[in-house]
């Protein structure tokens, strides 16, 4: 899957095009079967929490707007829903178990190769997706579960080898807390070593800037 991604700090052009999921397949032998003595405990959260600003209005991803037309109510925004998650050992357990479980249970796969088509976002229904399919699918379990969905935002970042991806962002009193396929482990977002370029909104369906920065060396991802 791919990003066509802007110079101005404030866009990641029109589609996601390909390759983000294969590093799942990748990572699942180690990463996902990683020890129950390197299990995450809400112990650990850092205590000094840390949030992404969002910082003005940004160009939604194209496959995005489609997605919302045929799924309007996973993209309906309810502002009456708390802006933060408020965890406690119960919530973070229930995280870390939805997190886990569609990272193993999903079938990574680019659109490409699975649909013929360069980007669809949907909940992976048939077991098969990519980067912007295990987050939605998480979201949309932990929404079922009881978390605030308004709490729950699609994130598009550029990745430690310079190429858009597409992981979960979770603003909790913890501050933000980042789901990814490409491993089991929750960081906060400045510990992931990804830019952040641009969400979904707190206030409306739409997104926003999150500073980004000029065009990385390439684009493809994986």
């Amino acid at each position: 899957m791919r990003f066509a991604i802007s110079k101005r700090r404030d866009a990641v052009s029109g589609q996601i095009l390909r390759r983000c999921a294969v590093a799942a397949l990748a990572l699942a032998a180690g990463l996902l079967a990683a020890p129950a003595t390197q299990a995450q405990t809400f112990a650990s959260l850092p205590s000094s929490p840390s949030a992404a600003t969002p910082l003005s209005a940004a160009k939604p991803i194209a496959a995005w707007v489609s997605f919302c037309q045929g799924y309007a109510a996973e993209c309906a925004l309810d502002r009456s829903e708390p802006a933060r998650i408020g965890l406690n050992p119960a919530i973070w357990n229930t995280i870390v178990s939805v997190n886990r479980r569609v990272n193993k249970s999903v079938q990574a796969m680019t659109d490409m190769e699975h649909l013929g088509t360069p980007d669809r976002w949907d909940l992976a229904e048939d077991g098969i997706g990519d980067c912007e399919d295990f987050q939605l699918l998480k979201r949309h379990l932990l929404a079922q579960a009881g978390l605030p969905k308004r709490a729950m935002r699609m994130t598009v970042v550029i990745d430690e080898k310079g190429e858009g991806h597409a992981v979960l962002t979770l603003i909790t009193d913890r501050g933000d807390l980042i789901l990814d396929n490409k491993t089991s482990q929750i960081l906060p977002w400045h510990r992931t070593g990804y830019v952040f370029i641009k969400r979904e909104s707190q206030d409306a369906v739409a997104w926003v800037s999150l500073g980004g920065v000029t065009s990385p060396v390439t684009t493809a991802n994986r």
